[in-house]
């Protein structure tokens, strides 16, 4: 089926190795979508890249497919060792580091090329005796990329493709010293190939591309369009203490079979969450001090719908493809304005539809303006009628761990006769 935001331009009509074009026939891959169009034939003709599209658009299927491409037909750089990558590509989160690597296995289905997957928070020593073993590609994020080559794992004098992906994120997350770091360790920007992709091309982006690329040529594709046409957004003014009736009120309107609740901090995930569940809405909480394989799990949950509903902050705002996630509620206006797009941008992937509700309360309106500036158009409107607002259930609550002061440590003071069980969410919730 030939989605709506897919180009004229047939992958077939590409000079792609045809070890790529029998993946992409098995995938389903047909056309391109417009960022693929456009950027695939500047890449193949070995010319750098800074390309911006919305999110969802197939910026990964992209540079992958010129990556292989290239790999394929080239051979490697003279004393090149095994264990040292052609190319990497260097992702700003965990999860898009997953993503990017499953993607990756698809497309190199026939290709035979080595592949290396490297993030934080678990499987240290795995990770590096797979890539001691010889890596063609290496995906990871820039902490655990950093710390094998501190430790000589293997070198990056050997590469000759770079990829930064999300870029602007990096600079968000503060990974920017860490990409200076590592650009400067591989050949020069004349002697490799390089190619930077985001949805947003600020001024500081475009000045790293600059420093660290051999004359990249710019791609954007409808810069002028910041926001997925096919997001029906709604903007709600509420007040902070009305936000949960609201949103309660609304769940029960719809089927949220696939719901993403984005909040600005981990106490109000826990406060939404305990809500959720004790108003009948299974839920579980993605933020950043979730371990890594639990993080995993949900979104495994998440995407084959045994779990309807994340309460997350920004971390599962950028870079992970979902499919099919239904509704966005921003129950905080996030306050950077280009995390506004990134966060609705999870739904309405691939040409699908979806919808995004925003909660504008008296503690996080005053970024409205900003953020439609940014988009370029108000947010619609819609007033909080009474049918709306709905008298939630207690929430179901949650004792922390704390030592006593009697210096008893790992024992939480609880009522007598109370248990103490683990929640799905991995969250302990005590019952009277």
């Amino acid at each position: 089926m030939k989605l709506q935001n897919l180009s004229d331009v047939e992958f077939r009509q590409l000079p792609l190795d045809t070890r790529l074009h029998r993946a992409l026939d098995d995938i389903g891959f047909r056309y391109c979508t417009p960022i693929q169009a456009k950027s695939l034939p500047i890449i193949l003709a070995g010319t750098d890249i800074a390309g911006q599209a919305q999110t969802g658009t197939g910026k990964t299927a992209a540079f992958l497919l010129a990556t292989m491409h290239f790999l394929l037909n080239r051979e490697p750089l003279p004393g090149r060792k095994r264990q040292h990558p052609r190319c990497v590509i260097i992702s700003p989160t965990r999860e898009l580091a997953i993503q990017l690597h499953k993607d990756a296995v698809q497309l190199n289905k026939y290709a035979g090329l080595a592949l290396g997957l490297v993030y934080g928070g678990i499987d240290y020593i795995k990770q590096r005796t797979e890539l001691e073993k010889g890596v063609d590609i290496l995906i990871g994020t820039p902490g655990r990329l950093i710390d094998y080559y501190r430790q000589h794992v293997y070198d990056l004098k050997s590469v000759e493709i770079v990829i930064l992906d999300e870029a602007d994120r990096m600079f968000d997350l503060g990974f920017i010293k860490d990409i200076r770091y590592m650009l400067r360790r591989m050949p020069k920007p004349e002697k490799r190939l390089s190619m930077l992709f985001s949805a947003t091309l600020s001024y500081r982006v475009l000045e790293l591309a600059y420093e660290h690329m051999n004359n990249p040529e710019l791609i954007r594709i409808n810069p002028e369009q910041v926001t997925a046409d096919k997001v029906t957004q709604v903007l709600y003014h509420v007040s902070k203490e009305e936000k949960i009736s609201l949103l309660i009120g609304l769940l029960r309107q719809i089927d949220p079979k696939r719901t993403i609740i984005f909040v600005n901090t981990k106490r109000s995930a826990d406060q939404i969450w305990g809500y959720l569940e004790g108003n009948g809405f299974h839920a579980a909480i993605l933020s950043g001090d979730v371990p890594q394989k639990e993080r995993q799990s949900l979104f495994k949950k998440f995407s084959g719908g045994e779990l309807p509903i994340l309460v997350a902050t920004d971390l599962a705002a950028r870079g992970l493809h979902i499919p099919e996630v239904s509704h966005i509620f921003n129950y905080d206006l996030p306050q950077n304005a280009e995390d506004y797009v990134h966060r609705i941008g999870r739904t309405a992937r691939a040409g699908a539809s979806g919808d995004a509700v925003s909660f504008a309360c008296e503690e996080f309106v005053y970024s409205l303006m900003e953020i439609e500036e940014f988009i370029g158009y108000q947010i619609p409107s819609e007033k909080v009628t009474m049918d709306l607002l709905v008298t939630p259930a207690p929430p179901v609550r949650m004792r922390r761990e704390k030592p006593s002061q009697k210096g008893q440590r790992g024992r939480d003071k609880r009522p007598q006769g109370a248990t103490r069980r683990r929640t799905r969410s991995g969250k302990q919730q005590v019952n009277q």
